[in-house]
C-alpha cells in the first residue's frame, strides 16, 4: 500500500472536508497514515444545517480533542423542547454512561473548519479550492487509484494518487456516481430549509422541535405536513429557524418549502422577531439522504462515509453524529487493512467496513424507515402528537429512540427495549 510519497500521492485520499471527511482524515493521520484531504471550497464556508448537535455528536467532538468550552464559542443545550398537539414538553437529554448529558450549538461555517484544522494538526494534508472531478480507475482491475482535480483560482489540473479513496463529498457524491454507485429510490429522503433571524430567543438552552407543521396558506382547510419545524438559539443574537420534511408525503414535490417556512414563521408570536426584516440571510435548502440510501459502502478501493453513504438518521434528520462516527469506523478499518501484508488480506479487511456499518446502524435504520412511513400519514401524525405528548414517560422513551441515545450495556429498561428492537430488525 505504501509507495514513494510525493506531494500528490498518499496512502488515502479523502474527498470532502465536511464532518465525515475531516473525521476520517483526523483518525487516519493520527494512526500515522499519509492522508490527502481535498475540499472544493475554501474555509470558512456555509452549509445548510440546523446547527444543533445532540450528545451523540458532542461525544465525537470530545473524542477528537476539540475545545468545546463556552469560551471557545460553543453554546450548550440541556435537551429538547417538543411542541405539538397543544402540549409543550421539555425533556432533558438522558443521563447515560455512553454519552454526555448536553448537546451543543455552533454555526456550520466555522464548525466544519474546526474539524478540518484538527485533521491538519494530526498530520492530514488539506487542499482547499480543490474541485475533484473524475476518478482514476485501473482498467485491469476496475479499482479506483486516485482522482483528477482542478486546484486553486487558476483551476490547475492535478491528479492525486492513492490505493484507497474515501467519498465524503455529500449527498450528490460525484465520485460515488462515477464509480457506478447510485442512490436507492426505496430509501427515504428528507429536505431541510432554514434561515437565521435576529431574535430575543437566541440564548435558549433547549433545542426546540415543533412536531406539527401546518400549511395555513390560502383558503380551505389547514394541512398537516409530514415533517417538523425547529428553533435553535445560536447564542449570538440570532435563531436558526427551519423545517425538515420527508419525501413520503404526496405534497413533497408540489410545495415550495421556502414559502412554507415563511408562512410558518409568520404564525409565530410577533415578539420572537421571525419576520422578513429580521432575517440575516437567505432561506437555503439541502437534501437529507437517509437510512443507507447509497450502497455498497465499500467497493473497489472506495469507501463511503456520511451523507455520501446516506447515513442520516431517518428518525430525526440528524447527520453530523453519523458522519463523524462513520468516518471513525472507516478510518479504523483502513488502518487495519494498511497493516496487512498481501492485497488479498487487505481486501478482506476492507470488506469489513459495510458489515460494521450494518451491525451498528442497520436494524435501527430499518426501524427508522418504518417510522418515516407512519408519520408520512397525516392522520397517524395527528394522533401521535395529540396522544403521545401527554405521556411524559412515553415521550422520554421517544426521545431516546429518536436521538439514538441508549447505553449499549447496563442501561435501563428503555435502553434494553430500544437495543433489543434494533438487534432483531433486519439490517438492510
Amino acid at each position: 500500500m505504501t509507495e514513494a510519497l510525493t506531494e500528490h500521492t498518499a496512502d488515502v485520499i479523502v474527498v470532502g472536508a465536511g464532518p465525515a471527511g475531516s473525521t476520517t482524515a483526523y483518525y487516519l493521520a493520527k494512526a500515522g497514515l499519509d492522508v490527502l484531504l481535498l475540499e472544493k471550497t475554501a474555509f470558512p464556508r456555509e452549509k445548510v444545517c440546523g446547527d444543533g448537535l445532540t450528545p451523540r455528536a458532542t461525544k465525537q467532538l470530545v473524542s477528537m480533542g476539540i475545545d468545546i468550552s463556552e469560551e471557545a464559542g460553543w453554546l450548550r443545550n440541556k435537551g429538547l423542547r417538543i411542541i405539538g398537539g397543544g402540549v409543550r414538553l421539555q425533556l432533558d437529554w438522558p443521563d447515560l454512561a455512553s454519552y454526555p448529558d448536553y448537546g451543543l450549538v455552533r454555526k456550520r461555517d466555522d464548525f466544519d473548519e474546526q474539524l478540518a484544522r484538527q485533521a491538519q494538526k494530526a498530520g492530514a494534508r488539506l487542499y482547499e479550492r480543490c474541485n475533484v472531478g473524475a476518478p482514476v480507475v485501473d482498467e485491469r482491475t476496475g479499482r479506483i487509484t486516485g482522482v483528477h482535480a482542478k486546484l486553486g483560482e487558476e483551476k490547475l489540473p492535478v491528479t492525486f494518487s492513492a490505493p484507497l479513496v474515501v467519498a465524503a463529498d455529500g449527498n450528490s457524491s460525484r465520485i460515488s456516481l462515477a464509480m457506478g454507485l447510485h442512490r436507492r429510490e426505496d430509501r427515504p429522503m428528507g429536505v431541510a430549509v432554514r434561515t437565521y433571524f435576529t431574535s430575543p430567543r437566541h440564548d435558549d438552552d433547549y433545542l426546540e422541535s415543533w412536531l406539527e407543521l401546518w400549511d395555513r396558506r390560502g383558503p380551505g382547510e389547514d394541512r398537516l405536513l409530514p415533517g417538523y419545524g425547529w428553533i435553535f438559539g445560536m447564542g449570538d443574537g440570532t435563531s436558526n429557524v427551519g423545517l425538515g420534511v420527508l419525501n413520503t408525503s404526496s405534497s413533497f414535490k408540489e410545495l415550495d418549502w421556502r414559502e412554507v417556512l415563511k408562512a410558518w414563521c409568520a404564525s409565530m408570536p410577533e415578539d420572537w422577531g421571525y419576520t422578513d426584516e429580521n432575517m440575516t440571510g437567505p432561506i437555503r435548502g439541502a437534501a437529507l439522504p437517509m437510512a443507507f440510501n447509497r450502497q455498497p459502502h465499500y467497493t473497489k478501493g472506495l469507501l463511503l462515509v456520511g451523507d455520501a453513504g446516506g447515513l442520516v438518521n431517518p428518525f430525526n434528520g440528524e447527520g453530523i453524529a453519523y458522519a463523524m462516527e462513520s468516518g471513525q469506523i472507516a478510518a479504523d478499518v483502513i488502518v487495519q487493512a494498511h497493516a496487512r501484508r498481501t492485497p488479498a488480506q487487505r481486501e478482506l479487511a476492507l470488506q469489513r467496513y459495510p458489515k460494521v456499518l450494518k451491525d451498528t446502524y442497520g436494524g435501527y435504520y430499518t426501524l427508522g424507515r418504518a417510522f418515516v412511513k407512519l408519520i408520512g400519514n397525516p392522520k397517524v401524525m395527528k394522533i401521535a402528537t395529540q396522544r403521545g405528548l401527554t405521556h411524559p414517560m412515553l415521550m422520554k422513551f421517544t426521545l431516546k429512540m429518536l436521538a439514538n441515545l441508549t447505553d449499549p450495556t447496563g442501561g435501563d429498561a428503555m435502553d434494553r427495549i430500544i437495543n433489543g428492537l434494533s438487534k432483531v430488525a433486519p439490517k438492510a
